[in-house]
């Protein structure tokens, strides 16, 4: 990452920009995990289906932790859930515990329900999640304009950007990145080692989806445009290469091409794609690589209007991994930013 970086993110549609706003916050953004599995209460791990307020996933865990007297790492999690708001999401622990389970207490978070599993929950071990998100500041004429930007996302797709988030408020993790990449900072501590090199690869991949969507603007009329040599994913997430474009397959979304996240033992793109993908690059970074689909189709999109208080209030579904601020920012036609969206929250 010698070289400048942008992190402004691009949308496949160019439109006028909207000023709603939105809040993080316990009433006003709401998340719930769906499960990649139907738990069969059998096995010996006890599955604890749990919502938190105001709260890190890394709280929440210490909390039980604490209360089991266990190690952390001896609870399982599927996928790390935004503090400011209000969120449910699944944890494992060993079944052993589920009588003391039953005692557990605290203010901010309340046990739903429990079951059992034959193995712990892994990183990852989610279908997506549901979002629950009010709009402020909408006038009638933008409730029509973001209905129909909904919808167009849900058969179009939109780009699955890194949000915001990611990168930490005024983008301070990305310095420490550049950084320690660079050999110009020593990081000891593993986990945050390698926290910075996943920001690394996050920079790297919204700057290539910046180019591709730019591209489609340009020259396929807003829709994403396919290239030869590029890499899709099934539904079921495996990678190939095919011999023709599957246009066909991507506009129903049973494909979705992939971008890289650069790394070792990871397949990258030939041809007419790879032109693109290899500024993109870093071959001798020694982390594993990942391919990350380019464009998400959200789900289920459900949304009222409130126009006495000018309120909208939106639901969809996104893939594990897709943020619903990137969702927002493709509505809005503009970025935001962590410090900005902490501000407004405190009015």
């Amino acid at each position: 990452m010698s070289r400048d970086y942008e992190l402004a993110r691009e949308y496949l549609s160019n439109g006028d920009v909207m000023e709603f706003a939105f809040e993080q916050n316990e009433k006003d953004f709401i998340v719930d995990e769906i499960a990649h599995v139907n738990y069969r209460d059998k096995g010996n791990f006890l599955i604890i289906h749990i919502k938190k307020v105001e709260m890190t996933t890394w709280d929440m865990i210490a909390a039980f932790a604490k209360f089991l007297n266990i190690p952390a790492e001896k609870i399982g999690y599927a996928g790390l859930k935004d503090k400011h708001a209000t969120t449910t999401q699944y944890i494992s622990v060993e079944a052993k515990f589920e009588k003391l389970i039953r005692k557990f207490r605290h203010k901010q978070i309340k046990i739903l329900g429990t079951n059992k599993h034959n193995h712990s929950i892994r990183m990852g071990d989610l279908a997506g999640n549901r979002f629950h998100i009010k709009l402020y500041g909408v006038d009638n004429i933008e409730a029509g304009r973001i209905e129909k930007l909904a919808r167009k996302a849900g058969t179009q797709g939109l780009p699955n950007y890194f949000g915001y988030q990611r990168f930490g408020r005024d983008e301070d993790s990305i310095e420490q990145a550049k950084k320690m990449i660079e050999g110009e900072l020593h990081i000891e501590d593993a986990k945050l080692k390698k926290f910075l090199i996943s920001i690394y690869q996050s920079v790297f991949f919204n700057e290539w989806l910046k180019e591709r969507v730019l591209m489609s603007r340009e020259k396929n009329g807003g829709k994403y445009m396919l290239l030869d040599g590029d890499i899709y994913q099934t539904s079921e997430g495996k990678l190939f290469t095919p011999k023709k474009k599957p246009t066909k397959d991507f506009e129903d979304a049973k494909v979705m091409p992939t971008g890289l996240l650069c790394g070792r033992d990871v397949y990258r793109c030939r041809d007419e794609a790879r032109e693109i993908e290899e500024k993109y690059d870093d071959l001798f970074l020694y982390e594993k690589g990942l391919r990350r689909p380019a464009i998400i189709f959200p789900k289920d999109i459900e949304s009222k209007y409130n126009k006495d208080f000018n309120i909208y209030s939106i639901a969809f579904t996104l893939p594990k991994g897709s943020y619903a601020t990137v969702f927002l920012e493709n509505i809005a036609n503009r970025n935001f930013k962590a410090k900005k969206i902490k501000e407004k929250s405190k009015k």
